[in-house]
C-alpha cells in the first residue's frame, strides 16, 4: 500500500525543492539549472525569483550570465519564454520541437493553412544564417514575399517560437533595462546546434526531464509533469524510470512519483514569508496547484499576478508603483503574519530600488 502524502506534506516538499523553505547558498547559474529554468516572459521577474530563493544574490551576476551566453532566454516549456542554462537549452530544445509547433498551430491553424512548414523553416534558417539579430516582425517581413497571405504575426510566431530554435538577445532581460526582443539562432548565439532528437524508444532526454522535474518539483503526478513542460506526459520515459522511482498517493488517491533521496520535510516545518514574481513555476509547474494555492485563487498564477506566500501558501498579492510596495491580502492576516510580511517586504523593496527609500503598504483584504 502506497504512503499517503497530505497537501501540507506536498507543500513543504515543494518549498524545499523550490529553494523557498530555506534560501540556498548556490551560484545563480546552479540555481537556474536546479529549477529547470525560470519563467521569463516578463524580463525582470527572474531576478525576483532568484532573490527570493538565494541567500546572497547580486542581479549583475545574472545579467553577466546572459551576456556571457551561459544562460539564454528562449521558448521552451509550454511554449513560454524561459531563462535556462545554455546547456539545457541545447539539450532539451529538440525534444520540445513538436509541442512548440503544435501549440502555435493551435492558435494560427486557419491562418497558416496551406503553408509548408518545412519550407517555411528552411526559408527562415536561410535568412537568419547570417547571424544578424532580427525582431519577429523583421523576420516575418523577410518571408512575406513567398507567403503573402498569412498575417505577419502568424508567420513570425511560427518561425520564432517553433520552427527555429532562437535566443532572445540582451539587452533584453538585463537587470533594470528595458529592451525589445531581438532574436538569433541558438546555433549562432551559443556556437553549436541543439542536440538532435534521439530515436531511442526509451526517450533518454525525456528521462532527464523527468528526473530534473522531480528534483525541483516533486513529488508529482504525471499530469503535473505534463502541465510543467507541455509535453504529452513522457510515458516512455516514465516507464523506463519507474524502477528507480518511489511512489505515493495524494489525498485524492492520485499516484505521485518521486526520487528516493529527494527532500520531503516534516509537514510541520515552519515556512517563512516569500514574495514570488509573476508566472513563477512554483505555481505554474503543476496541474493540481492546491499544494500551494487555494482553488479560489488559482487564476492568479496564470494572470501574471505577483503573490506572497504565508505559511507556504498564497495569501496575498503585491505590486510596486510610485516607490510604494503594496500588499493586498486575500484573507485577514494575524498580527504575526503582518509583521513577517512587512519585514520581508521591506527587504524586497530595498532590493528592487537598490537601497532607495520605498514605502510599504498593506491594504485591507
Amino acid at each position: 500500500m502506497k504512503t499517503r502524502l497530505t497537501t501540507r506534506a506536498l507543500n513543504r516538499a515543494t518549498l524545499a525543492r523550490q529553494l523557498l523553505l530555506d534560501r540556498a547558498d548556490l551560484p545563480p547559474l546552479d540555481a537556474v539549472g536546479h529549477l529547470c529554468g525560470l519563467q521569463a516572459q516578463e524580463p525582470q521577474e527572474p531576478f525576483i525569483g532568484l532573490w527570493t530563493r538565494l541567500r546572497t544574490f547580486d542581479p549583475a551576476t545574472l545579467s553577466n550570465l546572459l551576456v556571457q551566453r551561459q544562460v539564454v532566454r528562449t521558448h521552451l516549456m509550454r511554449r513560454t519564454v524561459h531563462l535556462v542554462t545554455a546547456t539545457d537549452a541545447l539539450a532539451w530544445r529538440s525534444r520540445h520541437d513538436a509541442m512548440l509547433r503544435q501549440r502555435v498551430l493551435t492558435t494560427y491553424r486557419r491562418e497558416l493553412e496551406g503553408v509548408d512548414l518545412e519550407e517555411l523553416a528552411r526559408a527562415g534558417h536561410a535568412i537568419m544564417a547570417d547571424g544578424e539579430p532580427r525582431t519577429m516582425a523583421e523576420l516575418a517581413r523577410a518571408v512575406s514575399d513567398r507567403w503573402p497571405s498569412p498575417p505577419p504575426r502568424a508567420l513570425g510566431e511560427m518561425l520564432v517560437a517553433a520552427l527555429l530554435p532562437m535566443a532572445q538577445l540582451p539587452p533584453r532581460g538585463l537587470w533594470r533595462q528595458r529592451a525589445g526582443v531581438r532574436n538569433a539562432l541558438l546555433t549562432s548565439w551559443l556556437g553549436r546546434a541543439p542536440d538532435p532528437l534521439s530515436t531511442d524508444a526509451e526517450d533518454p532526454v525525456g528521462q532527464t526531464l523527468v528526473r530534473r522535474y522531480l528534483a525541483a518539483f516533486g513529488p508529482a503526478t504525471t499530469a503535473d509533469l505534463r502541465a510543467w513542460c507541455g509535453l504529452t506526459g513522457l510515458p516512455a520515459a516514465v516507464t523506463a524510470l519507474r524502477p528507480e522511482l518511489i511512489t505515493f498517493h495524494d489525498e485524492n488517491g492520485r499516484e505521485l512519483l518521486d526520487l528516493p533521496e529527494a527532500p520531503r520535510p516534516d509537514p510541520d516545518t515552519p515556512a517563512p514569508v516569500r514574495f514570488l514574481p509573476a508566472f513563477d513555476n512554483a505555481l505554474l509547474g503543476y496541474h493540481d496547484r492546491t499544494r500551494i494555492v487555494d482553488d479560489a485563487h488559482r487564476n492568479l498564477s496564470v494572470a501574471g499576478t505577483r503573490v506572497v506566500l504565508v505559511d507556504g501558501r498564497v495569501a496575498a498579492t503585491w505590486t510596486t508603483k510610485n516607490n510604494t510596495l503594496t500588499i493586498t491580502p486575500l484573507h485577514p492576516l494575524t498580527p504575526h503574519d503582518r509583521t513577517a510580511i512587512t519585514e520581508e517586504g521591506e527587504t524586497l523593496a530595498s532590493f528592487l530600488s537598490e537601497g532607495a527609500s520605498t514605502a510599504l503598504h498593506i491594504t485591507d483584504p
